[in-house]
């Protein structure tokens, strides 16, 4: 299983939880199966390029997306991708997989969307 987590840099396990899903600067994936951690750099329109975050996390092979919050477009992109997303991640990467392995975070729907980004 391959997890998505939307982080502030490069530190892997130990990088923080980004607040804001569409600008993190970097996007961990960690394969839980294989104990592998991979750096993605968000490359997306937020940064000046091209695609969106949930494409560069689908093309990453990312099967899950744990994060702070996302707004309603990026749930409903991730749902035609077919990747499940939670929200409720804070803290580090390693905590954030922990409490979604523990069930502490909620499945995404538009209900828990960022009210903010209602667009």
């Amino acid at each position: 299983m391959k997890l998505c987590i939307p982080t502030l840099g490069n530190g892997g396990l130990d990088d923080f939880v980004s607040e804001h899903f569409g600008r993190a600067p970097t996007f961990t994936i960690v394969d839980i199966a294989k104990n592998d951690v991979k750096i993605v750099q968000n490359s997306g329109e937020h940064f000046g390029g091209m695609g969106t975050a949930p494409d560069l996390i689908a093309e990453a092979g990312a099967e899950i997306v744990l994060c702070s919050g996302l707004g309603p477009r990026a749930i409903s992109m991730f749902e035609q991708s077919g990747i499940e997303v939670y929200v409720g991640a804070r803290g580090i990467v390693r905590d954030a997989i922990r409490a979604f392995q523990a069930g502490m975070l909620r499945e995404a729907t538009d209900a828990n969307a960022c009210k903010m980004h209602r667009h």
